[in-house]
């Protein structure tokens, strides 16, 4: 198995056909070909299948389950190849959930990236960062959806409180019950399990929001949208409502009878930490020190 395959493999996934695949590679169609076979060949498993009558390829179940293993491969590839000698630049692997690389992790990320540093970031779910750090792929995550894994040490950095954001204007008081909410107007996203279980006790199963999302990128177009759903709204924590409300001149307002605050987590895998992680949790802790929305938990030595 070789770069160049895994390459291949990833373009004729992406693009559906050989052809796209070697224009985009700037290879010609046979030699795309022919890594795909090579791989085919390592693996023992068919890849791809092109329909009958179609130029078209489509990833089989074996390369469905390939995908995952592949990305592994590839991000063990980029991290040999950073293996140069004592000088080299250090590079962090950061995953983190979505709303976080939004709303908290940009200037976090201007702060550590010193000379001498680099930085890989991806932006996974709870359930993914856990097997990503413990299998080494991943240096540090901030996740949240507490779990249990014997190779992860799972650490609490913050609590936020869980808010109400709306469109500005609207006749409604200063906290808010759930009671008066309702659920057909909501842009749900689904933040960790606790949360579900206080919207199932608050709303009936039945109820359809507007839209269910699972990008914050996604919120902040419904919220654009006024002029077609000025009544919507949204439960949100508030270490990510307070920005999204003075980007979008939204209104945010506290709950009565609110769901739990959302607890960030630390996650760190069998190396535990590094002299790279403590300086990317220093400029962590710093940036949450500006931020008067959220409660930080996290207790540790600084490194100066």
């Amino acid at each position: 198995m070789t770069q160049q395959g895994i390459e291949v493999f990833f373009a004729v996934a992406k693009l559906g056909s050989v052809s796209a695949a070697a224009q985009a590679l700037y290879i010609t169609q046979p030699a795309v070909s022919r890594h795909l076979r090579t791989l085919e060949e390592d693996l023992g498993c068919t890849l791809f299948v092109r329909g009958r009558g179609r130029r078209q390829v489509e990833l089989t179940p074996q390369g469905r389950d390939f995908v995952p293993v592949a990305e592994k491969w590839r991000l063990l590839w980029q991290e040999t190849r950073t293996l140069t000698g004592p000088g080299r630049t250090q590079a962090l692997r950061v995953a983190s959930v979505g709303s976080l690389s939004t709303y908290l992790l940009p200037p976090v990320f201007r702060d550590f990236l010193a000379p001498g540093r680099a930085l890989t970031f991806h932006n996974y779910h709870s359930r993914e960062a856990y097997d990503y750090v413990a299998q080494g792929l991943v240096d540090l995550a901030l996740i949240s959806d507490h779990m249990y894994h014997p190779q992860v040490e799972t650490i609490p950095v913050f609590r936020s409180a869980m808010v109400l954001v709306t469109g500005p204007g609207l006749d409604w008081p200063d906290r808010v019950a759930p009671s008066c909410l309702d659920p057909a107007k909501e842009l749900r996203l689904p933040w960790n399990p606790e949360y579900d279980l206080w919207h199932s006790f608050w709303f009936s199963p039945a109820a359809v929001p507007r839209a269910v999302l699972d990008q914050m990128s996604l919120l902040e177009e419904f919220f654009s949208w006024r002029d077609r759903w000025p009544d919507s709204w949204a439960i949100v924590p508030a270490i990510a409502a307070i920005p999204l409300a003075r980007k979008l001149d939204l209104t945010v307002r506290p709950l009565e009878d609110g769901p739990a605050d959302e607890i960030i987590y630390c996650l760190q895998g069998p190396q535990r930490e590094t002299s790279l992680t403590r300086a990317f949790l220093d400029c962590l802790e710093r940036e949450l020190a500006r931020r008067p929305e959220v409660e930080p938990l996290l207790r540790r030595p600084h490194t100066g």
